[in-house]
């Protein structure tokens, strides 16, 4: 990863935690800062920035929307799998495999996503101005309902029912408890048939030998 940074003319901002913090990667380039912790939110928010490259966190994911940065993946998980085929099928992103990488492979696909005549930005943006297009915004949509709440003394038409519920009934431990008494009852009659079986074979051999023997 740090050769296929290195390989790149813009500066490359890098969360780096490994077994040794301290010890920077032998082939880092000049164009890369590494850090211990970075405001992932306010940086995609800068408008000079081109690329995020992350593995797939659904809270990254949605960042990256908002502000419209096109997303290279490294997912590791089903998860973030899934998130990027959603993502690579809008056009917004490309992912690629960890197990196979390589420094060559990588460097294209930096290079790819960041190419001006590509639509990745394109169609990140119109990603973006569809998740900002709404009736309210979310503060004001909070505002509203923290009022409603008060003018209306907790609101508690608005209350679920199952806070009343016992904690055994809220967490299905009753629901639970009769599905393991069937399944207790089951298993004990096919005990006990499978023993009363197994006598009446039993006897059912004996009884020709005695015959025999009388």
């Amino acid at each position: 990863i740090a050769s296929a940074f290195a390989n790149l003319p813009q500066k490359v901002v890098w969360r780096h935690i490994g077994e040794r913090p301290t010890k920077r990667p032998t082939s880092l380039g000049n164009n890369t800062m590494l850090v211990k912790w970075l405001p992932q939110n306010d940086i995609l928010g800068h408008p000079k920035t081109k690329l995020f490259m992350s593995h797939g966190g659904t809270n990254g994911i949605y960042e990256a929307i908002y502000h419209g940065v096109p997303i290279l993946g490294l997912p590791l998980i089903f998860g973030q799998i899934d998130n990027f085929v959603r993502m690579k099928a809008r056009g917004a992103a490309e992912m690629v495999d960890v197990t196979t990488l390589d420094v060559e492979s990588l460097t294209n696909t930096l290079k790819n996503i960041l190419d001006p005549t590509k639509a990745y930005k394109e169609k990140i943006q119109k990603l973006s101005q569809l998740h900002h297009d709404k009736p309210m915004k979310p503060t004001d949509s909070a505002l509203f309902w923290m009022e409603f709440v008060m003018r209306h003394k907790g609101a508690s038409h608005l209350r679920t029912e199952s806070y009343k519920l016992p904690w055994y009934a809220y967490h299905c431990l009753d629901v639970m408890a009769v599905f393991a008494a069937c399944g207790l009852i089951l298993m004990s009659l096919f005990w006990v048939s499978c023993r009363c079986v197994i006598r009446a074979v039993i006897r059912a051999t004996k009884s020709p030998a005695k015959s025999k023997k009388e």
